[in-house]
């Protein structure tokens, strides 16, 4: 099985790893790059995988590099990747570049790597940390539909994934990488409504996240039942699963439209609205492109 290194042992480093292991990966064939004593130690402690603190030897043999590290690190750890890129020329390893780093553009890791190298951006969100996250994947200029599928097999091992063009990754970003810190805002606020109207904070919370859950779990339900009965003119529709689920548990004149009416009336559509543009504009603002 090709030989993968990750580049950056932190948080996502780590869920990738793990997804990875838990997908059926041999530990023979991942290696990780972090240069924290501590943070190698736990990682090696805990994974039994092979961590160095150089990013040439971890990516010189390795058929995939996932290049996870924080933005500010990006430009010295691809400085070290393309140094080891000639000894995978060398041993005939073909080599496929994945970069999880936000706001890293392709283009700037193929201004940096060797001429025509493959390179393909991944945005994964933190419910990837417990295998339900998704992620965005979208290929540079070189990489080819074969190298896309084999990136979007890896990141399966902790979600979902979708294929999108590179301009709408800032919008990706906006929207699930920035999303579940939304979604935890809206416990916390039901949570402290649930105590405002009398029930204990433990109580309030176990209510609060189940209901999100379950919510979540009908609705991935109905967009799989939709999924598979649509034909082919039907499956280019607009979805319209959580507006049909909404109607269903809402009837009419009853406590959720009451509810639902004071949401509406507090502008929450247009709140969401803005929250997604905000992040999205901070994500282009935030941007690595060559000089």
């Amino acid at each position: 099985m090709a030989r993968i290194a990750i580049i950056g042992g932190g948080s996502m480093g780590e869920a990738i790893l793990a997804g990875l292991l838990r997908s059926g990966r041999q530990v023979k064939d991942l290696v990780v790059a972090e240069k924290a004593p501590a943070r190698a130690k736990h990682l090696a402690g805990s994974y039994g995988v092979q961590v160095t603190d150089k990013v040439s030897d971890a990516a010189g043999h390795a058929a995939y590099v996932i290049v996870a590290v924080k933005p500010t690190d990006v430009a010295s750890a691809v400085a070290a990747i393309s140094e080891a890129a000639a000894v995978a020329e060398d041993n005939g390893t073909e080599q496929v570049y994945i970069s999880v780093a936000a706001g890293v553009s392709t283009a700037f890791y193929e201004s940096s790597l060797p001429a025509g190298a493959p390179v393909i951006r991944a945005m994964p969100n933190a419910p990837a940390l417990v295998g339900a996250g998704v992620t965005a994947l979208a290929p540079g200029r070189f990489a080819t539909p074969e190298q896309l599928e084999e990136a979007a097999t890896l990141f399966r091992a902790v979600g979902t994934v979708e294929t999108v063009s590179e301009a709408q990754m800032d919008a990706v970003t906006a929207l699930s990488g920035s999303g579940p810190a939304y979604f935890f805002l809206v416990v916390e606020a039901l949570v402290d409504a649930g105590v405002a109207s009398g029930l204990s904070r433990a109580v309030a919370t176990d209510l609060a996240v189940q209901t999100m859950a379950g919510s979540a779990a009908m609705l991935l339900e109905r967009r799989e039942s939709d999924r598979s009965a649509a034909d082919g003119a039907q499956a280019h529709a607009v979805d319209t699963s959580a507006a049909q689920l909404r109607a269903t548990v809402t009837s009419p004149g009853g406590t959720t439209a009451a509810g639902l009416r004071e949401l509406e009336k507090g502008g929450l559509r247009a709140a969401v609205a803005a929250a997604v543009d905000a992040a999205k504009t901070r994500s282009e603002q935030l941007g690595i492109t060559p000089e």
